[in-house]
């Protein structure tokens, strides 16, 4: 890898933006200010060698970590495998409507990729998991079972949820974004990421750990602000993550696939109580 900072240094876009609403409070109207999340389109493009850049997917995201963004969905999308496979990411500065300039994102790789990666390219919505995906055989099959000899004392995952939703900046402005976090077996808080989409948010996770290098994360414990579907477990075990703990419920294929590729998966973690759904075994009890 090389260059992987923007060509400009003050971003240009937002994620919340101002608005008016009409607020009935007890039965009274009135005009107020209000803050949404932002939530606009990112398109990315891949230059390989010897080839144009190539957009290969749209994602509806919340703007902010948008390089990380890229790298981590196709890190997640197995179109990058290791550090070598990425040269540079960069604002693409060749697009017809400058408005939309910091809304294009060209991850430039060094190798030719195949037709059947071409193939792959997909529409992605900010409620979008399993992308350019024909099946999920074909998504289970990208990743390995999760191996690690993590155990994390019970009260440290209690504590996870609290200390997610009090790092949430823009969630606390406009309620309306989902959170990813990485937590260490202590419980202390190193990376967190918010999106309007909850894949997103934990694709922006293994973007950042991928451009630092250091993926893989068997030592570490994702925390989420939301449910659990498959697509999040999956992309979990893509970062060999071991445990994952939630405060809302998974879905059944969610614990199936935790279960079957060797992750702790922990929901309605709320208070000190929580559900865990598989590998208990790496959860410390009091005696």
């Amino acid at each position: 890898m090389t260059d992987t900072k923007p060509m400009d240094p003050a971003p240009v876009r937002r994620p919340t933006t101002d608005a008016k609403v009409t607020a009935v409070r007890d039965g009274h109207a009135s005009k107020r200010p209000d803050i949404l999340a932002t939530e606009e389109p990112m398109e990315i493009r891949i230059q390989a060698v010897d080839q144009d850049a190539t957009p290969i997917t749209v994602t509806m995201r919340t703007p902010g970590n948008d390089f990380e963004l890229a790298v981590g969905l196709l890190f997640n999308e197995g179109l990058i495998t290791s550090y070598e496979d990425l040269k540079t990411v960069c604002y693409c500065a060749n697009v017809r409507d400058e408005d939309q300039r910091f809304n294009v994102v060209t991850v430039e790789l060094t190798y030719h990729y195949l037709g059947a990666h071409k193939e792959r390219t997909f529409m992605s919505t900010a409620a979008c998991g399993v992308c350019g995906t024909t099946s999920i055989e074909d998504l289970a099959s990208r990743a390995a079972v999760v191996s690690s000899k993590l155990t994390v004392d019970i009260d440290t995952i209690f504590s996870l949820p609290v200390q997610l939703r009090s790092k949430q900046s823009i969630f606390k402005q406009t309620g309306g974004l989902h959170g990813a976090g990485i937590f260490d077996k202590f419980g202390k808080l190193e990376v967190i990421r918010e999106d309007i989409g909850r894949h997103n948010a934990l694709d922006k996770i293994v973007g950042h750990y991928f451009l630092e290098k250091r993926l893989p994360l068997n030592e570490s414990i994702l925390a989420l602000s939301g449910r659990i579907g498959f697509e999040l477990v999956q992309k979990a075990a893509m970062a060999q993550i071991p445990i994952i703990v939630a405060v809302s419920a998974p879905s059944s294929l969610a614990v199936k696939t935790a279960e079957s590729l060797g992750i702790t998966l922990v929901g309605f973690t709320r208070g000190n109580s929580a559900n865990i759904y598989t590998h208990p075994d790496r959860v410390n009890f009091p005696t």
